[in-house]
């Protein structure tokens, strides 16, 4: 009995050591696992489009290369590229890290992500459920999900209205710089009327960490853009920026849930340097 002990203490000192040295999974470069919203809203300068000029193709970024099984290979030109598909946006999570091309990715850039345009390439896209348009620079690969076309950063995603749904139905079209740098579409841009978008107001006070982590606690249940902003010497908590169908649904949800005194407030149109909403 006393062997049968013995062997079992020894097998299991044995587990414990082959288990303890075992090579563990290595951590991600990443500081979140999952993506998220970032704490304010673009700024008026921040939402101004680059203007497509001429450059020399990225170093880095413009071979074929092969990702979870499938090999992409890269487009030898951008001429007459047009394609409609499923959008996506990255925030947070990649803010600060180096995109395919060797630049460092700014959420607040008008910028994106491709499988095959080559680096760099300035596009517009449209998003085809509110006709809104905006231009961008293309300089990270992906997305990898096999129904999206385009990755774009979070101001980009914020001016097509889309932040809310987190994908929308767009069509993507190359630019060509001339000469004179001056752009030209593939097709003549459309221009398109702004869609009217509104923030909601929930709380308003003077203790600025009690709003802030209010405001964390609403980003988290709604899953929407939720801030701090100055007001009359005062903070108030916003939800938002949502086109107005989402607004009012988002309103009617936190009168239900709570909070009768929520109101919706207007967000200033991009020309509107340095107000608040």
């Amino acid at each position: 009995m006393k062997q049968h002990y013995q062997l079992l203490i020894g097998c299991l000192i044995i587990t414990a050591v082959g288990c303890s040295s075992a090579p563990s999974t290595p951590p991600s470069r990443y500081s979140q696992q999952h993506d998220s919203i970032p704490s304010r809203v673009p700024t008026a300068e921040e939402l101004i489009e680059p203007e497509p000029r001429f450059e020399p193709p990225s170093r880095q970024g413009n071979r074929s290369y092969t990702l979870f099984g499938n090999t992409w290979h890269i487009l030898e030109s951008s001429e007459n590229y047009v394609e409609e598909g499923i959008a996506s946006w990255y925030g947070v999570k990649f803010h600060g890290h180096l995109t395919s091309n060797g630049e460092t990715y700014d959420m607040y850039a008008m910028s994106a992500a491709h499988k095959t345009l080559p680096l760099p390439t300035y596009v517009r896209v449209t998003n085809l459920e509110n006709q809104k348009s905006v231009v961008v620079r293309v300089n990270d690969r992906g997305p990898f999900h096999s129904n999206r076309i385009i990755d774009l950063s979070y101001v980009a995603a914020y001016k097509l209205g889309m932040l809310q749904s987190g994908t929308a139905r767009v069509r993507v079209e190359a630019l060509q710089p001339n000469s004179d740098n001056a752009a030209l579409a593939t097709t003549p841009p459309i221009q398109y009327q702004a869609v009217a978008q509104f923030y909601i107001q929930v709380h308003a006070g003077s203790d600025l960490s009690r709003l802030r982590a209010e405001a964390e606690r609403l980003q988290s249940l709604y899953q929407v853009p939720a801030t701090t902003q100055k007001n009359n010497g005062l903070y108030r908590v916003v939800l938002g920026p949502l086109a107005e169908p989402q607004s009012n649904e988002l309103l009617l949800q936190l009168r239900k849930a709570g909070y009768p005194g929520a109101f919706r407030v207007p967000v200033p149109s991009p020309d509107q340097v340095g107000q608040q909403p």
